[in-house]
């Protein structure tokens, strides 16, 4: 007769034997497989490969040349008055011209997909303006004061408050909330021939402040 403690062994030694076979075959098959498709169709849409989890575990790393991944370029108007007083003369500047916003994410934070089942959760920073530069098509409308005229080093100055104003209002309009849906829609045109479900997660991206 087989004692109680040989059958609990070999009870054991079959649930590893199963468990092992789990996770060493049939895991790590469908991980990698999935987690290197993922990878390559993320490198050829967005020039970069997120890191890409299966059932937790991590099977593909973050790889990038980039720094920051651009997902929404922007064009828009932007008006700005420039105005200066001296002696109850009032000299002023008005000018107008385009300029070019580009939006997406710090590639220096975390961009990960995990894959359960067939749900994926998407981890992404916040996206953020990357940059805004004028087009070079500027107007300028001057206009004089009585004894206050306007001057070349007037123009410079009115031209640097005129982009650092445009780069105020780019903080201020749907540009961001624009990236998110252009982002979205790109990642779940990808990733629905693997799952059936797509959710995202945006991490806000707290910056260093120096020490005192």
């Amino acid at each position: 007769m087989i004692s109680r403690y040989l059958k609990l062994g070999i009870l054991l030694l079959v649930v590893g034997t199963i468990a092992a076979y789990v996770v060493l075959v049939i895991i790590p098959k469908q991980s990698y497989e999935t987690a290197k498709s993922i990878g390559k169709d993320f490198s050829e849409a967005f020039k970069f490969t997120p890191e890409v989890k299966v059932r937790n575990t991590i099977v593909l790393q973050q790889q990038t040349a980039l720094l920051e991944l651009a997902t929404l370029s922007q064009q828009f108007q932007h008006r700005y008055t420039w105005n200066n007083t001296w002696m109850n003369s009032t000299k002023q500047i008005q000018i107008e011209g385009s300029f070019q916003a580009k939006c997406g994410f710090d590639l220096n934070q975390k961009f990960s997909i995990t894959i359960e089942d067939n749900k994926a959760v998407v981890h992404l920073p916040e996206p953020r303006v990357l940059s805004v530069e004028p087009l070079g098509d500027m107007t300028f409308r001057d206009e004089n004061g009585y004894w206050n005229w306007v001057n070349e080093q007037d123009r410079a100055q009115a031209i640097n408050a005129f982009v650092t104003d445009a780069r105020t209002y780019t903080s201020q309009a749907p540009f961001i909330e624009d990236t998110k849906k252009v982002t979205e829609e790109k990642i779940r045109d990808l990733l629905k021939v693997y799952v059936e479900e797509v959710a995202f997660m945006y991490e806000e991206v707290i910056p260093l402040t120096p020490a005192q």
